[in-house]
């Protein structure tokens, strides 16, 4: 038996290899899906089930691809319904692969068909479960993303409660848990970085599997300090139920490479948004007028899903030679399959060409400390929970997830400073503030990481035990 944890960093996201004796079965894999066919062919090996365990809201699965190449069959959990063709198991139906089986429980919470998938070794002992977003280490998928006005976030808490209980804890301690998200993912409020367990160090360590805990507590912790999920979810939803593009289709149209003339013309004419993907240090020394910067170095999938949002929206990359196909991978992974080329000879050749050229002006944390004495305009585009647990005095919070909520704040008339924590989301926020006619903004390099270097007052840091 062969499990493979395939793991996505920039999505915190864990797809899964599962072979026994040359049958394999592939639990929610990524868009782009050679790798598992790869990886199937190389051990003569052939891909029978894709196994799903919910419709994922922050992420395009690669279930409709993998099943057209391969012939293998989809399988989702109870009260699933897709516009392709599909397997909609029963709570306790078993499936064979090779010589071991997996069986679908049915644990509604997160949605309604989540499904945990119990895999026994070929001896029938229990050994381990992939778990979706149903139970994350160290927390559990949030309740808040039903598709159905009639059904609020507590009715799924209170079902995620039971399905917990029921299904997951009364598992032996030594079942190892593979989770579908780790630290990083919006899934959940505060998952670990471990991206495998056990059921027993879950029972131990889990707030939301006390033993001693009520529905109605579990209700309360559970939807506690949920921030609104990012407007793509629902998108992203519809694309894995309803089906979509072969990402070949998607990274052979992206990758139309565009001289400067042209990839004017199709900006003026399509209105599309020209997403710069470099480095921050390079976007500051200059960019396109109007172009929004999302770099590839960081998680630059789910920044692109929560702040561009509607995934029909055409694209223009400007991004460093050989790059390309990374990029438009890696928006495809999100549902924005619209990128329509890329600038050959990169933001170089823009340059070049006389065009204009935007720059952003970036000063360090010292020069920051100088200009608050003077009482500078400083605004924090970290996460509320890293706001909470420490910032700037007399700062406010602005975080770049809900920028537009904040637009009202920023001056149009006077120089204002953005930091985050490291320096790439405070330029994310400039070049978006930049593009709205924001002429004024200046970026803090480094972050809050290098402003903690500083002299500059700070609040005190709340952690866990010190917090009332």
């Amino acid at each position: 038996m062969i499990i493979e944890q395939i793991y996505t960093g920039c999505l915190a996201q864990g797809a899964y290899y599962i072979e026994s004796n040359g049958e394999v079965a592939i639990i929610d894999p990524l868009r782009e899906v050679q790798d598992y066919i790869d990886r199937a062919i190389k051990n003569n090996a052939k891909i029978k089930y894709i196994f799903e365990t919910h419709f994922h809201a922050d992420f395009v699965s690669g279930h409709v691809t993998l099943a057209e190449k391969t012939g293998a069959q989809i399988v989702f959990g109870p009260n699933a319904e897709t516009k392709f063709d599909s397997h909609t198991a029963k709570d306790g139906e078993v499936f064979h692969i090779g010589n071991i089986t997996i069986t679908a429980l049915h644990t509604p919470g997160h949605t309604m068909e989540s499904t945990t998938y119990l895999l026994k070794d070929k001896n029938g002992k229990d050994h381990a479960i992939f778990s979706g977003d149903t139970l994350f280490l160290g927390d559990v998928g949030r309740p808040d993303l039903a598709q159905k006005s009639d059904v609020t976030q507590e009715d799924l808490a209170a079902t995620l409660f039971d399905s917990l209980r029921t299904k997951i804890m009364p598992l032996a301690d030594d079942v190892i848990v593979y989770p579908a998200h780790g630290a990083g993912s919006a899934c959940g409020k505060n998952l670990s970085k471990e991206t495998v367990g056990t059921i027993g160090e879950q029972k131990a360590t889990n707030y939301a599997l006390r033993a001693d805990m009520t529905k109605e507590e579990f209700v309360k912790e559970v939807t506690d300090g949920l921030l609104p999920p990012p407007e793509y979810f629902p998108l992203n939803v519809k694309l894995n139920k309803e089906g979509y593009q072969s990402i070949d289709d998607v990274i052979k149209t992206g990758t139309t490479a565009l001289s400067v003339a042209d990839f004017e013309l199709v900006a003026n004419e399509t209105d599309a948004l020209i997403l710069d993907v470099r480095h921050q240090t390079e976007f500051i020394k200059g960019f396109i007028p109007q172009s929004i910067f999302i770099g590839l170095g960081g998680t630059f999938a789910p920044w692109a899903g929560a702040l561009i949002k509607d995934v029909l929206q055409p694209i223009l990359l400007v991004v460093e030679d050989g790059q390309e196909e990374q990029a438009i991978t890696r928006l495809s992974r999100v549902g924005f399959d619209n990128v329509l080329g890329y600038l050959k000879g990169g933001f170089q050749s823009w340059k070049e060409s006389g065009k204009d050229v935007d720059i952003l002006e970036s000063v360090s944390a010292e020069v920051l400390e100088q200009k608050i004495h003077d009482n500078a305009l400083v605004f924090d585009v970290r996460k509320p929970g890293e706001y909470t647990a420490e910032h700037i005095e007399n700062v406010p919070s602005t975080p770049l997830d809900f920028l537009n909520d904040h637009i009202a704040e920023f001056p149009t008339d006077q120089d204002f400073y953005l930091h985050c924590a490291g320096g790439y989301r405070s330029v994310i926020a400039a070049s978006i503030l930049k593009a709205r006619g924001f002429r004024k903004v200046i970026d803090v390099a480094g972050g809050y990481g290098a402003i903690k270097e500083t002299d500059i007052k700070r609040t005190n840091i709340i952690t866990c035990s010190s917090a009332k």
